[in-house]
């Protein structure tokens, strides 16, 4: 059982936060709202939650192991489990019973099992310690913390150092890890995703982006406690919950770090990702198996763009930074009116400009060489890696090659993901050409990845050379260690040992030179800050920036006003059929257009809350009071892209669809009528022994 005490008391802005489960703005809420949760209640949120290893969130919603998250968090799955005969990604997919329910694919799902503060014992093995010492120690930390935490049963227990407020604190958790993670329902991509990218990140939206997956351990479904699900859904003013896993925000960095992010490192990756969505538009439209081989990599990039060119935009809006020098300064000047204070915190903020100059002069050089390394190249650099990092002494490896970390690294390996060559081939030749773009003919690094071809031919030579495509191929390379990866001949995994050095020097000195400094100073801008906000009566409005771990975050469903426009909370089907043209991405599948005169048309669709969310927040169930469930989020509107940075009442609205339009869909679309059975009554008709 988890156990934990809602000590905590926020008094944030309203509705702001995301909140970390053992310390909930218990009185906050019970003061706005009159709610106050208890351990019950709370307990049951964290067991009945979960998260996808690869970047959602996810919720259990029966007895019987299945769980509810968004129709793109089971993308890659969809897209893995298709073939010449079946495009699941775009036509969605429905098991006729349990036993048909296939594996997705190298897909981990997780769910919390215990917190520990771990902070003092991190701060004792990295006293006195800085730059490379420091790195180094906390390399240590982070190894001896993760092995105790798994039991010696990496293959069950997940174990994360989680850094809360940029080094201010720091949490151990541990995971349950479920690695036979089946696919029940996902519906049609063109209502999943209606509206296509001109909708992404608006409202109103008129989607159900939904599927259903099934967790099974030794071949049987789990049992775990989960979220009732209420198919009437929630009415406006209703308070409502989050539980989710929001990715990362970065509403406590300094101004610096946000003004290197405007001018350097966003304005890289954005024209890297605009590139790459170019040449994957062009591919797509090549043929119907491009289309089916590109469409999630390209749905990925899509979406990705539109969120950091809106984080982009924030950064431009001079009062951002600005704001946040004022409140930098602010800090530094309490530190400076007191001795003690100067002894205790010094300068951090100076440190902070010593590591970004480093950034500053080899971001975009080590940018281009690194993204070169995906796909097959990727697992090729993984492979010579993990044979190199098992040589040493745990406590002396990089973080993911921990021996509390190589069971899922060996699930990872052996997967049996197909790959498309054709892509793979498109892509790694446009990253070349991008990095020989970036880094001119004359640069080492192009010379050791091209040598005298072209992007275009060396991408050939490599693909077609390779056999890492072969799940038993990685898997006996990775099990053969460094003979085996020193004896291969394959054309990838020569490139992987040749690239070695070169992607050491960048990951060392990014270590040492950059995120170690960083990590410090930041800590200390945090323990700073806890301490000038105790001195004022204040320390109840702080919360960590996200971390993509367990929060709560708590609002109410409400509409906003959109210039002169009121934007209303709910949609509904009515206005689903309306937006609808029959051209894409405003193209209703042709189950929908059947069953338009069998559905209540006035049925709730997709509902807005004040909610603070995040990506990674994708597939977070919503829940009522009553801790059932209410509702699926599934994206932001336009304002809520500056939620990295500010959080605004007025206008973040998190974006999610009814449970109510999610049993008619089930019910009157789609005739899946033993899940809609399991959803109301919490379990599988027949229990399978």
């Amino acid at each position: 059982m988890f156990a934990v005490i809602p000590a905590f008391i926020g008094s944030a802005q309203a509705e702001e936060g995301m909140w970390t489960f053992d310390h909930l703005p218990v009185r906050q809420m019970k003061q706005q709202y009159g709610f106050e949760p208890s351990v019950e209640w709370i307990n049951h949120v964290i067991q009945s939650s979960a998260r996808l290893a690869e970047g959602c969130s996810a919720s259990f919603v029966s007895g019987d192991g299945l769980v509810m998250t968004n129709h793109h968090c089971a993308n890659t799955c969809l897209t893995d489990l298709s073939d010449k005969n079946h495009d699941y990604f775009h036509d969605g997919f429905s098991a006729p019973e349990v036993s048909k329910e296939p594996k997705c694919p190298g897909m981990e799902l997780d769910r919390l099992d215990q917190v520990k503060d771990v902070t003092g014992r991190v701060a004792e093995m990295t006293a006195g310690k800085h730059g490379a010492e420091y790195a180094k120690a906390l390399q240590v930390a982070n190894s001896v913390l993760t092995k105790e935490c798994a039991l010696g049963d990496a293959s069950h227990w997940r174990c994360d150092v989680v850094t809360l407020y940029h080094g201010g604190q720091t949490a151990l958790y541990r995971y349950r890890r479920y690695q036979d993670v089946r696919l029940v329902m996902a519906p049609d991509q063109d209502i999943a995703f209606f509206g296509g990218d001109p909708d992404n990140f608006t409202f109103p939206r008129y989607d159900i982006d939904l599927s259903m997956l099934r967790v099974f351990e030794d071949g049987k479904p789990v049992h775990t406690p989960f979220f009732k699900f209420d198919p009437k859904g929630p009415k406006a003013g209703d308070l409502v919950f989050t539980s989710g896993n929001p990715g990362r925000t970065q509403r406590s960095l300094p101004a610096s770090v946000l003004t290197f992010q405007r001018d350097v490192s966003l304005p890289t990756i954005i024209a890297a990702y605009s590139t790459l969505e170019g040449a994957l538009w062009q591919y797509s439209r090549e043929s119907k198996t491009h289309l089916i081989d590109a469409q999630n990599t390209l749905f990925g990039v899509q979406n990705a763009l539109k969120s950091l060119s809106g984080t982009a935009k924030a950064l431009r809006e001079p009062e951002v930074i600005e704001k946040r020098e004022a409140e930098d300064q602010a800090l530094q000047a309490w530190i400076d009116a007191d001795a003690e204070r100067r002894k205790t915190y010094g300068d951090p903020y100076k440190k902070v400009e010593a590591a970004l100059a480093v950034q500053r002069q080899y971001y975009v050089h080590d940018f281009a060489i690194t993204r070169t390394v995906h796909g097959l190249l990727g697992d090729a650099v993984m492979l010579v890696s993990a044979a190199h990092e098992r040589k040493k002494p745990d406590t002396e490896r990089r973080a993911g090659y921990h021996d509390a970390e190589l069971a899922a690294l060996e699930t990872e390996i052996a997967a049996k993901v197909p790959v498309h060559t054709e892509l793979e081939t498109t892509t790694l030749a446009l990253g070349m050409t991008t990095m020989r773009q970036i880094l001119g003919e004359d640069d080492a690094a192009v010379h050791l990845i091209l040598g005298t071809k072209s992007p275009d031919e060396r991408a050939v030579e490599l693909i077609q050379g390779t056999k890492l495509a072969d799940p038993a191929e990685r898997l006996a390379l990775y099990k053969g260690g460094v003979k085996a990866i020193e004896a291969s001949k394959d054309p990838m995994i020569v490139l992987a040992r040749h690239l070695q050095p070169v992607l050491d020097t960048i990951r060392n000195r990014s270590r040492d030179q950059i995120e170690a400094p960083m990590h410090e100073a930041q800590g200390t801008i945090a323990r700073a800050q806890f301490a000038r906000a105790q001195a004022e009566g204040k320390a109840d409005t702080l919360y960590p920036d996200a971390t993509f771990s367990p929060r709560l975050s708590y609002g109410t469903v409400k509409g906003f006003q959109d210039g002169a426009k009121a934007i209303a909370p709910f949609t509904d089907f009515a206005g689903m059929y309306k937006h609808a043209t029959g051209s894409d991405p405003f193209r209703l599948p042709q189950v929908w257009l059947d069953a338009k005169p069998h559905l209540n048309l006035s049925t709730k669709l997709d509902y807005v809350s004040t909610n603070d969310i995040v990506g990674g927040n994708s597939g977070s169930p919503v829940i009522n009071r009553q801790g059932d469930v209410v509702g699926l989020i599934f994206d932001g509107n336009l304002d809520s892209l500056a939620g990295d940075l500010y959080y605004d009442i007025e206008r973040n609205r998190a974006v999610s669809t009814d449970t109510s339009a999610i049993m008619a869909a089930l019910k009157t679309v789609y005739h899946a009528d033993a899940l809609a059975d399991e959803l109301e009554t919490g379990k599988l008709k027949s229990r399978p022994e």
